[in-house]
């Protein structure tokens, strides 16, 4: 047994529990058990043939060298345009980072701005990774609970409790990762009447699921409706959830030059540039013809109200609508007590809940604990409309017992 010992940086985090989870069902899928997988979050749908075309062109032009680490100068242009397009949002070359995925942006983020003992306000059900980067930036998470009652979305009023004088950061995720839950107008509005009085705390926003819109509602990034917090907000964004870009790993930040700088510098120490072939992609996608995204966003419009429905007639659980994303977003307390108090979970916890429905059942679902939530779990209804059927059969006969 090696007597090596690890840092304490890498101690003080934990794998990814959807890819983990993901993980363990593809290994009992691949040992001949029957497995719907609803953990990870990750559209069923090819990428667009142009965004591909574009990729296979840059191959056979040998675009496959080196680039700019910030990112090549046209893909730039192509997020500054989507910003002005989209959001209504100025941004100069020099204050906009291209990297190795959204979550790549989020970790030189975090890098660049937190010290020791800083504190960052992370609203909670959370995107998993939110936590566990502001500790390996050896800084201390600040949850604030904001379960179903309150729609998921945190409160002007709990924020301002939040805050203390090592406050450092606000993350906030609209769309979010897990519920669907989106800010309207009017509640950012309120979130950013705190932050003016506290001009030391930075912002981050992550909105890449800008564009999974599951009503016709507008979406609002916090700087539309408070335009003075600019020069200390980062906007990030991707391509991955939007256009069906997953795997081609390419996320985007915009914000004050002298933070891009210095995310600037902890790339170039780290991956250096994105790939360049996906960097090309990435740049049709933004700059090509945003109708691609339509037919994905009507299917998970009807799988959203399939699943949401199935959800609320199941005994034990009960679920309120997503506005954007693709996941689902259920409270399961009454289920996980009743199950419980039948001696079928040996413990009284989500986690019980989603080993049982796996073992039992083949459905992987991600606990909501994980997400800061317990008593929850999240599913992902990027995937065929057969699975969900299936699933959701399952998982009724798995809490109907």
């Amino acid at each position: 047994m090696s007597d090596i010992k690890l840092s304490d940086c890498v101690g003080r985090i934990k794998e990814s529990p959807t890819l983990a989870i993901t993980a363990k069902a593809a290994r009992y899928k691949s040992e001949g058990k029957d497995i719907i997988g609803l953990a990870a979050g990750e559209p069923d749908f090819d990428t667009p043939q142009h965004i591909k075309d574009a990729a296979k062109k840059a191959i056979d032009n040998g675009f496959t060298k080196y680039t700019p680490v910030s990112g090549i100068p046209s893909l730039k242009k192509a997020i500054i345009e989507k910003f002005k397009r989209d959001n209504n949002l100025e941004y100069n070359a020099n204050e906009i980072i291209v990297s190795v995925g959204g979550k790549q942006c989020i970790f030189n983020f975090c890098l660049a701005v937190l010290n020791a003992g800083d504190e960052v306000i992370i609203p909670a059900p959370y995107w998993v990774s939110y936590a566990d980067i502001a500790l390996v930036s050896n800084a201390k998470p600040v949850i604030v609970e904001c379960g179903i009652e309150q729609k998921f979305k945190m409160t002007a009023k709990q924020l301002e409790k939040a805050i203390t004088p090592k406050t450092k950061l606000l993350m906030l995720n609209s769309p979010s990762n897990p519920t669907g839950a989106v800010y309207s107008k009017e509640e950012l509005d309120s979130l950013a009447k705190i932050l003016t009085k506290h001009p030391n705390i930075l912002i981050g926003t992550d909105d890449m699921y800008e564009h999974v819109k599951l009503m016709d509602i507008p979406f609002y990034n916090i700087l539309n409706v408070e335009p003075s917090l600019k020069d200390r907000c980062v906007v990030m964004n991707g391509v991955s959830k939007a256009y069906s870009m997953t795997g081609w790993r390419i996320g985007f930040a915009a914000g004050p030059c002298d933070i891009i700088k210095a995310m600037e510098i902890l790339q170039s120490q780290s991956t250096s540039n994105p790939t360049s072939i996906s960097q090309v992609a990435a740049e049709a996608a933004l700059s090509g013809e945003q109708a691609c995204m339509q037919p994905m966003i009507k299917a998970f419009r009807e799988r959203h109200d399939y699943v949401i429905k199935s959800f609320n007639e199941i005994p034990g659980l009960s679920c309120i609508e997503a506005q954007g994303a693709f996941y689902a977003f259920p409270d399961a307390r009454k289920a996980i007590e009743r199950l419980y108090d039948q001696k079928i979970l040996k413990e009284k916890t989500d986690l019980a809940l989603a080993d049982y429905l796996l073992e039992k059942e083949g459905v992987a679902i991600v606990p909501g604990s994980v997400f800061g939530s317990d008593g929850y779990f999240r599913i992902s209804f990027a995937t065929s409309m057969d699975n969900l059927v299936e699933a959701m059969k399952r998982i009724k006969r798995a809490l109907t017992v």
